[in-house]
């Protein structure tokens, strides 16, 4: 897999083996009976169907978007094969337990598989994804019979799952979204109302589609204090649990996106017809507070996603400068001379460099964030679980937009340095740009992840998630400074950290005051901030596991981790400093701007 488009196998490697130590996670009860090997055919398996029958694709299902015919989504035919396979083959149920028909295999070892498939082809595995998504929302918030009628099918991957929040007027939104659902007996409700940008809303890769919708029960308390959670499937089931007769949800149009026009967007209604009847998830007007289940694993996902996007244009961007010849260096004056490859040049290699410091540390802190899931969901009761609990919010929103708005940049480097190549429909950075492009986007857009991260998670819990964060980069840092070659990094880090929980505690102090809307002016530059150091911590850390690795490395696998460490800390982790000195300062130059001023 070291020589794949999708992914390197190293990297994959240094980080299950020398940073997250799979086998601890392995020995859980909750995964008794699997061993390494069993993981490693996993991944092994997921990357060769990934290679087979989802990138062969990718590039068709772009150029062949989806259309409405007849009121039906038609999709290339490629994707219902590539999801059938990902079903047959367990994909589905990965994390799902065995009990409920799934492998329940670590979700450390499921998101593996899902970022390869991402790599491969986004737009055709968020059908899947959105399902699994869904299941798991059930199983966590639904009763059992719903569990028994509407996930267990999902995980057999017969029905697929969506998630129904946004309106036509109400996006980010949510406590105005306008959806009605009144109450008709027997636990059922009426819903009536509209729904926009549904992913994966209309199709006919499986038996049904499961919607999850938000919505407001008549009378419900105003906001989003009042928005309850329903079930409401395409069909309707019968007495043996199969799809019956049409509910009446109907698909009103479909967006056409910019990237990742594989996977369907449609714009749906309900109950235009006054016919359309859903099933309450758990307590009234707890809804959001359920959807959000699935919204920070959709979140990690979105993450992800943008990860092995910015995988993919680093690793082809990386094949196109040691292939193409041109230029000489600049000390070179006999035009006479050969052509170099294009990797000579010193600003090739500075772009290479931000992309891979980009999508390597960016991909280590989404399967750290992956480990944390399966810690505080199936280790037993301890002291730290619920500090890993709050250090897992802490870090979703920081994975979601980070990751997002870096390795989009990263794809713009792959662009840049296949030049006028690169900006052709001929060559693929400019669908993985284009595909990636939504990641910033959707499930939350960054600037709410940053609302939501200064606003919420820096200070839940009394800041037990933040300073477990800058608890963990401490530790790290102490035990790299034993390194004559890591130390200055070390401390460089541990300095950054501890300016960052000071500038923390003076924004905590601020809101409290009273002081929300100025301090949140700047949230932006907060999560950046926080992104920056978890970026730097999980590159100091790989350095670190490198020096103890016990496992022979290959020279030039080391020099590239070890160079990459000492780029991003010499030309892009010292913008923390810009970023903690704006938040001191509570710099107003956004929010004072007059609206007539623009």
């Amino acid at each position: 897999m070291s020589d794949s488009p999708l992914l390197d196998r190293r990297h994959l490697d240094l980080l299950l083996n020398e940073m997250l130590d799979i086998e601890a996670l392995l020995a859980l009860p909750r995964y008794a009976g699997q061993d390494r090997e069993t993981l490693n055919q996993t991944i092994e398996a997921a990357h060769q169907l990934a290679l087979d029958q989802y990138l062969p694709h990718n590039r068709k299902s772009d150029l062949q978007e989806p259309q409405m015919v007849n009121g039906k989504v038609e999709l290339i035919p490629e994707i219902a094969a590539a999801v059938a396979a990902f079903n047959d083959a367990g994909f589905i149920g990965m994390y799902a337990d065995t009990d409920d028909g799934g492998l329940q295999m670590p979700f450390l070892a499921t998101s593996i598989c899902d970022a390869i498939f991402a790599a491969a082809n986004p737009g055709t595995v968020a059908y899947p994804l959105l399902a699994r998504a869904a299941a798991n929302l059930l199983k966590a918030h639904a009763n059992a019979d719903q569990q028994a009628r509407y996930m267990r099918p999902i995980i057999e991957g017969r029905f697929f799952g969506t998630m129904c929040l946004s309106e036509p007027q109400a996006g980010s939104s949510l406590g105005d979204i306008k959806t009605l659902a009144e109450p008709i007996g027997d636990g059922r409700y009426k819903i009536r109302g509209a729904k926009m940008w549904i992913s994966a809303g209309d199709h006919e890769l499986g038996e049904n589609i499961v919607h999850l919708v938000l919505a407001k029960i008549v009378g419900a308390p105003p906001g989003v204090k009042g928005i309850s959670l329903f079930i409401v499937p395409r069909f309707r089931l019968d007495d043996e649990g199969r799809p019956a007769e049409r509910n009446d949800v109907v698909l009103a149009g479909l967006n056409h996106k910019m990237g990742q026009r594989g996977s369907v967007n449609t714009f749906l209604k309900f109950g235009e017809n006054d016919d359309c009847t859903g099933e309450l998830v758990g307590e009234p007007h707890q809804g959001l507070a359920y959807m959000f289940h699935m919204m920070n694993e959709e979140r990690i996902g979105v993450g992800m996603g943008a990860v092995m996007q910015g995988y993919v244009g680093y690793r082809y961007s990386l094949q196109y400068a040691r292939e193409r010849q041109q230029g000489r260096h600049a000390d070179q004056r006999d035009p006479s001379a050969a052509p170099v490859a294009i990797i000579e040049h010193a600003d090739i290699r500075r772009m290479l460099l931000a992309q891979r410091a980009a999508v390597e540390g960016s991909f280590a802190l989404g399967l750290y964030a992956a480990w944390l899931v399966d810690r505080t969901e199936h280790a037993g009761p301890s002291e730290g679980r619920d500090e890993e609990a709050e250090l897992l919010d802490l870090l979703t929103p920081v994975i979601k937009a980070w990751c997002s708005d870096h390795c989009l940049r990263a794809n713009e480097l792959a662009i840049q340095i296949l030049g006028g190549y690169g900006y052709t429909r001929e060559y693929p950075v400019e669908q993985c740009y284009r595909d990636n492009r939504i990641n910033p986007i959707h499930e939350g857009s960054n600037g709410i992840q940053a609302l939501d991260l200064l606003g919420r998670k820096a200070g839940q819990a009394n800041g037990r998630g933040l300073r477990a964060l800058l608890t963990r980069i401490e530790q790290c840092c102490a035990t790299a400074s034993e390194f004559d070659d890591l130390r200055a990094h070390a401390e460089a880090l541990k300095r950054y950290a501890a300016a960052l929980g000071r500038t923390s505690a003076t924004l905590l102090q601020a809101m409290a005051a009273g002081q929300i809307r100025s301090t949140l002016a700047n949230a932006h530059h907060y999560l950046q901030a926080v992104g920056d150091l978890c970026i730097g911590w999980m590159w100091l850390w790989q350095a670190l596991a490198l020096k103890r690795s016990p496992r022979q490395q290959e020279p030039g696998f080391v020099a590239g981790k070890l160079g990459t460490l000492r780029y991003f800390f010499q030309v892009e982790l010292p913008r923390i400093e810009h970023a903690l000195a704006l938040l001191a300062s509570a710099d107003d130059s956004a929010l004072s701007m007059p609206v007539d001023g623009f």
